[in-house]
């Protein structure tokens, strides 16, 4: 079988600015330069391995060079040297793959015009790629431009090195979280970065090229698949790049870099360094960030899910996956649980706790100061009431004016943001000191009356006005006069116009009460007999309430 296969190239990958920097030449790069190109390359064997690394190159003619190689040397000979017997030309090719020689290049000008079969066989053998030449190349000028350009990008790559060195420092010299060190190893590296737990759950996914569901789809099962390393390594069916991150013998999970297409180059030292001083600051970043990972990756999930920010449902389904939250075949209940700010820290832990006792799959994490987000993931066999009495339970018990507000139950997890919009307008809408439904510890939707949808509107100026507008002749008449009309009017409208029990209520006789409704209606231009004027009264009372409260 012959593997003769031309390389010609465009000539312009000749031209040293356009050849790769920061990382070594191959040797498919190196055939394409002009100097090389000239003499029309043959590939004869090894033409699979046209990707191995250039690191020097070699003229010899001699019959044995691999006492002076190291290493990734590209070999170029006339032929003039090579042995007549098979057996010789065999440890001549032997020798070169035992020393890891890149490459042998022959020039059939001289001493052949067609490689000798003894050769081609030794060489397909040891899996060593075998070039000819058909023209006449300037070996010296070939080591020159080679050369120049591999310390080029020697010199470069040392310039990058350099650069990701600065720049984690600097990372850590200002404290940067988790969630930043990954930014940026990301955009450093080009690739998508993952951190992940001691039990492969995905905590920060940064993508690179890729989206969330291609990194994340299936992350457990293809976690578990690479085994972990004390070092940074390439490992697993994908060949991940792993670093673990660890401090004084103590694991905390690991940091891993994801090939990028199968089109682009390989791991490169560039990404080890990435990688590796990644796993340095998010070292430092636990050190000093005393929020635990998994709380966070829990709030930010949360957020990003109520916000919507996810590119699509897909990305959300697969980030909760990866998170161990069972997203595909799950029914859904949301909760906000309101608690003093300076107490949520711990009671995310202790609340995450009392979740995980009831078996059902949760997310919880802080919204905002005070404010406490929960996502429940249901099976058919789950009922969620009892796990949120034993969660409302909890926050009473860690303060008693707790107030957990649940959403919708929905069956798609693109439905939770109205599931969580809807609890939190109930939150909105309960006072600290609301009494509880009968029955139960936590509040819903329908609980929502008249008092409690103005209480979430107390901060909006036109609630605010319309009371004013409604009362503030009568108010003022009390303040001037020292008059309490305002409960006289309260009476009035509690008993839906009754006078005589209002007048009870009052503790006035029936002449005395009429006389005080009168000088209601007139100073408020009104007819207490009404039934919308009632009503409007009425709405203005209770907000007037609420305002006053909150």
């Amino acid at each position: 079988m012959n593997d003769n296969r031309s390389t010609a190239r465009p000539a312009d990958m000749g031209d040293p600015d356009s050849s790769p920097v920061g990382r070594e030449l191959t040797i498919a790069e190196v055939l394409a330069l002009p100097v090389l190109a000239v003499g029309q390359p043959q590939v004869v064997t090894g033409v699979t391995l046209l990707d191995r690394p250039v690191r020097w190159v070699h003229i010899t003619e001699l019959t044995d060079p691999a006492s002076f190689l190291k290493g990734g040397e590209l070999v170029l000979t006339t032929g003039m040297p090579l042995p007549q017997d098979a057996a010789d030309v065999r440890r001549y090719v032997d020798e070169l793959a035992d020393i890891g020689a890149a490459a042998l290049i022959i020039e059939l000008v001289r001493r052949y015009h067609r490689p000798p079969d003894a050769l081609v066989h030794a060489c397909r053998a040891r899996g060593l790629p075998l070039i000819t030449l058909a023209k006449d190349v300037n070996f010296l000028e070939v080591t020159q431009v080679v050369h120049s350009l591999i310390l080029g990008n020697q010199a470069e790559a040392m310039r990058r090195t350099q650069r990701v060195h600065e720049a984690f420092t600097t990372l850590t010299l200002r404290g940067a979280g988790a969630g930043e060190v990954m930014r940026a190893a990301a955009e450093m590296s080009g690739r998508t970065v993952v951190l992940e737990n001691l039990v492969h759950q995905a905590l920060i996914c940064e993508p690179s090229g890729t989206t969330l569901e291609e990194a994340l789809t299936d992350w457990e099962q293809r976690s578990r698949a690479t085994p972990p390393g004390d070092r940074t390594s390439q490992c697993g069916p994908e060949g991940w790049l792993t670093a673990p991150v660890e401090y004084q013998g103590e694991r905390w999970g690991r940091v891993a870099m994801l090939p990028a297409p199968a089109e682009e180059p390989a791991f490169g030292p560039e990404h080890i360094t990435v990688l590796e001083r990644t796993a340095m600051a998010l070292t430092v970043a636990r050190l000093i960030h005393s929020t635990p990972w998994e709380r966070t990756a829990h709030r930010n999930a949360l957020r990003d899910l109520i916000d919507q920010r996810h590119r699509s449902a897909a990305d959300a389904y697969a980030r909760l996956t990866a998170l161990g939250l069972p997203a595909e075949s799950s029914r859904f209940l949301t909760a906000v649980v309101d608690l003093p700010a300076d107490t949520t820290a711990k009671s995310e832990d202790l609340l995450s706790q009392v979740l995980h006792a009831t078996g059902i799959p949760a997310l919880i994490g802080e919204l905002t100061p005070g404010r406490l987000g929960v996502l429940l993931a249901l099976s058919p066999s789950h009922l969620w009431q009892p796990a949120v009495e034993r969660l409302s339970h909890a926050a009473l018990d860690l303060s008693p004016r707790a107030v957990v507000s649940v959403g919708a139950e929905v069956d798609d997890l693109t439905d939770t943001p109205r599931s969580f919009h809807q609890a939190t307008r109930v939150a909105e809408a309960t006072p600290p000191d609301q009494p509880l439904p009968p029955g139960r510890s936590f509040h819903e939707l329908p609980d929502v009356d008249l008092r409690r949808l103005l209480y979430a509107l107390r901060e909006d100026t036109r609630i605010q006005d319309y009371a004013e507008q409604q009362l503030g002749r009568l108010l003022d008449h009390d303040s001037r006069h020292g008059t309490d009309l305002l409960t006289t009017l309260r009476h009035y409208l509690d008993v839906a116009g009754n006078k005589t029990s209002a007048a009870r209520r009052d503790g006035l006789s029936r002449e005395t009460f009429y006389q005080r409704v009168r000088t209601i209606e007139r100073l408020l231009d009104c007819d207490l007999e009404s039934g919308d004027q009632r009503t409007a009264l009425h709405v203005a009372l209770t907000a007037l309430d609420v305002l006053r409260v909150g």
